[in-house]
């Protein structure tokens, strides 16, 4: 009568043997219960029995004497670690004496980062570079003893049988969590020596292509700014502007000191001072609301734009869930910029035909009109470049959630590019982007290997490998 429920019928002396005895119902999912089943009969080591140590920031009370600052020591944050790989869109900066307050929170390279509470909980990377940074104190990190493989480790838990260990661990009341004692406790199974080298050859040829990826878009922002002319651009650093009635709020409506600051006048002038035209000019703006009258939706919503690189990826999301404001009809080729912390860089472009696709009203969204003579990938260069994201926060309106407006959006002046700067940019962009995908394709087939060599044997896998690892 039972078959196909979500039931589990566990004797008390089961639920003991989990390290702090846990009777929710959440630890005894089928699907965890298999897991620890299918790991036991292949054999395991814990995270404690590979490492040297495992620890994390210490103390809480710490936070009171970080001292962050707009540049210095790297401080990485939960957002920052990804699913086998590191986000360096660097947010947090703090200065040496706080960096050498929080020594328990240094990233060393080739230990293995696995985040600990919130809503990115259970992302694992392996820290890859060779200079020290501090990290957040949801950051707990394993430092291998010697000839054990540091990406093997994180791609195993980057599968669903690592995952699954995760999400049977943690904490689900109030923020998610889990604490360093369970993480000690994450069973490993163990590779042979060549299986093992070809998953860590995967993922640091990921890691490469990401760097590459990342130059290439660099080289397009570059040859955009040096061709305009504003790579050495300087805005003033004055803090006081003096205006009339007349030349502040009887023309703007604005009342702000923010918005009259000098530097903004400055990169106002130096792209009306040149030969320009206007994202209202070259774009229309897409206003169409969807019906909601279907059951599921591919739904982007600000978080699901990577700031790092300006790529977008839909989620499913049920009629039930999507939000009010999950509301606008956007197609392949439109252009989405965030009206939210446009500080960020949160600008992309749909690159593919997903079906049913619908976009947060946070978002204004542009598409080309027929007479438009700018590419695309340009104007998403320029609005992620410095200027134009500094230049964005003088729109903010609102005070403890200050957003930008569409018209503020549409009437922003944007210089003119002459076409074959914009066909070189575009291949840049475009190239950086086929080497993501390449980057992210190795990611994933380095975990489904892991995952059938746990499920069948390291050959079949290896198979897998070779079949689905060229890019």
């Amino acid at each position: 009568m039972l078959e196909g429920l979500e039931i589990s019928i566990l004797n008390l002396s089961d639920a003991k043997e989990i390290i702090d005895f846990r009777i929710d119902a959440n630890t005894y999912k089928k699907d965890y219960l298999q897991t620890e089943k299918l790991i036991e009969i292949k054999g395991y080591k814990t995270i404690e029995q590979l490492s040297i140590s495992v620890q994390n920031f210490g103390a809480y009370s710490l936070c009171n004497f970080i001292n962050f600052q707009d540049d210095g020591i790297p401080f990485l944050m939960t957002e920052n670690v990804r699913n086998n790989f590191i986000n360096w869109d660097i947010q947090k900066y703090v200065d040496l004496e706080s960096h050498n307050l929080l020594y328990k929170s240094h990233c060393k390279r080739g230990q293995v980062l696995v985040t600990m509470a919130g809503e990115y909980l259970g992302r694992v990377a392996v820290y890859d570079k060779d200079f020290v940074c501090s990290s957040n104190q949801a950051i707990a990190k394993i430092t291998l003893k010697t000839n054990i493989f540091p990406y093997v480790i994180s791609t195993f838990l980057n599968t669903k049988y690592g995952q699954n260990q995760i999400n049977r661990l943690k904490t689900i009341t109030g923020q998610p969590n889990i604490n360093m004692s369970l993480i000690k406790s994450l069973k490993i199974l163990s590779f042979g020596v060549e299986f093992s080298k070809v998953i860590e050859g995967l993922v640091t040829t990921s890691e490469t292509k990401r760097d590459f990826s990342q130059q290439k878009y660099a080289e397009a922002e570059n040859l955009l700014l040096v061709n305009l002319g504003l790579q050495d651009f300087e805005p003033s650093t004055e803090v006081i502007n003096v205006k009339s009635f007349k030349e502040s709020f009887s023309t703007t409506g604005r009342l702000d000191a923010e918005y009259y600051q000098p530097k903004y006048e400055d990169y106002r002038n130096i792209v009306v001072g040149n030969k320009h035209t206007f994202i209202k000019e070259e774009y229309i703006q897409v206003k169409e609301v969807v019906d909601r009258e279907l059951e599921e939706y591919n739904y982007i919503e600000i978080g699901d734009i990577n700031v790092g690189d300006g790529m977008s990826l839909p989620h499913k999301v049920l009629l039930e869930d999507l939000p009010a404001n999950g509301k606008l009809k956007a197609k392949k080729g439109d252009l989405l910029i965030s009206k939210v912390r446009p500080y960020r860089g949160a600008v992309s472009i749909i690159d593919n035909d997903y079906e049913n696709l619908v976009v947060s009203g946070a978002f204004t969204v542009l598409r080309g009109n027929a007479s438009s003579s700018y590419n695309n990938e340009v104007l998403k260069v320029l609005l992620r470049s410095n200027i134009y994201k500094d230049w964005l926060l003088q729109f903010n309106v609102g005070t403890s959630y200050p957003v930008i407006k569409d018209e503020d959006v549409l009437n922003l002046p944007i210089p003119f590019v002459e076409e074959i700067i914009q066909q070189q940019i575009a291949t840049l962009v475009q190239e950086s982007f086929v080497l993501k995908a390449q980057s992210e394709n190795l990611l994933e087939v380095a975990k489904r290997a892991v995952e059938i060599a746990i499920e069948g044997n390291e050959d079949v896998a290896l198979a897998f490998v070779n079949e689905n690892s060229l890019a």
